[in-house]
């Protein structure tokens, strides 16, 4: 009879080994035992670069794609990865987890790691914990910690501007009395990158403070700039911005059209409902059909919630 110690180590033999990674092995590596992950560790160890690169990507997108598995506990050991795309991977990976017992390290790799792009990855993850820390779900110690050390990268001058940029949209969701002076600096500055990551902010602060640029922004002669408008439009969830929205799905542009169909769901409401059904049945948007038909469905979903919690007050 085979044992669970022989079939993993079939696993991370099929895994390590020279074919192609078979994407179901690496479910197994969700909720690993302590053994289990004792032997993945030796074996990541001693694996090539090219391979590991490849593992930790294909576990960064499944972790995107699938609320069943719980890959954490591997992305917090492959923060610690020399190579620089591992890394990267491996917050990515973390786009969701709970885990504070990675802050210290995220913030430290968005502070001082070599590579550009990790320490943009970083500043990315970071913005999760700030979500968190509003939502009252970690304590307020690591969420400041967390909002300071943003802070600092985005008023740094002599950080990379990609960083900086990351680090105002992670911002853009505290509550911080700090935040809309930078968001509002941002958006002036004339700097293109800055003023699309103060879009970026300002939809994630869900305040209806900024709608009045979002609006005027969805007007933009620049797709990158009416979609993070459309997108801001979305997290700001005023139904003033459904017409122009609505226009949006129609737009030139392929990323604008996306954006505008997704926020007409977040703003949610009879009226968008009835438009996204009416976009459902129109010939010109039968590319967007799937992307309208998970609109609708989410708007329904949201529906319900709400449905069910006044029946609980109730």
């Amino acid at each position: 009879m085979t044992t669970d110690i022989t079939k993993f180590a079939f696993i991370l033999d099929a895994l390590f080994g020279e074919n192609d990674v078979e994407i179901p092995h690496l479910f197994r590596l969700s909720d690993m035992k302590p053994d289990d992950a004792e032997e993945f560790r030796a074996r990541w160890e001693s694996a090539p670069e090219e391979r590991r690169e490849i593992i930790a990507r294909h576990l960064a997108d499944l972790s995107e794609e699938s609320f069943e598995v719980e890959f954490s506990p591997v992305f917090a050991d492959l923060l610690q990865d020399e190579n620089a795309a591992v890394r990267v991977a491996a917050l990515d990976g973390l786009w969701d987890s709970e885990n504070t017992n990675v802050v210290s390290t995220i913030i430290r790799l968005m502070q001082s790691d070599d590579s550009l792009e990790v320490r943009h990855a970083a500043a990315k993850a970071l913005a999760h914990y700030v979500l968190l820390g509003e939502w009252g779900q970690i304590s307020s110690y690591v969420r400041d910690r967390v909002v300071n050390a943003l802070h600092e990268q985005h008023v740094d001058s002599r950080v990379a501007l990609p960083v900086r940029c990351a680090a105002l949209e992670g911002m853009g969701a505290s509550g911080d009395e700090r935040v809309p002076p930078l968001i509002e600096a941002a958006y002036e500055s004339g700097d293109y990158d800055l003023q699309v990551s103060a879009l970026f902010a300002m939809g994630n602060s869900a305040d209806e403070r900024w709608l009045g640029t979002v609006l005027d922004e969805m007007e933009s002669p620049y797709a990158d700039m009416r979609a993070e408008a459309a997108r801001a439009a979305g997290g700001i969830g005023d139904s003033e911005a459904i017409t122009t929205l609505a226009q949006l799905a129609y737009d030139e542009d392929g990323a604008v059209q996306i954006a505008a169909v997704t926020a007409l769901a977040k703003v949610g409401g009879n009226t968008a409902s009835r438009i996204l059904n009416e976009m459902l049945e129109d010939p010109e948007l039968d590319h967007l059909q799937e992307l309208i038909e998970e609109a609708i469905e989410e708007m329904d979903w949201m529906s319900k919630e709400i449905d069910f919690d006044h029946f609980d007050n109730d």
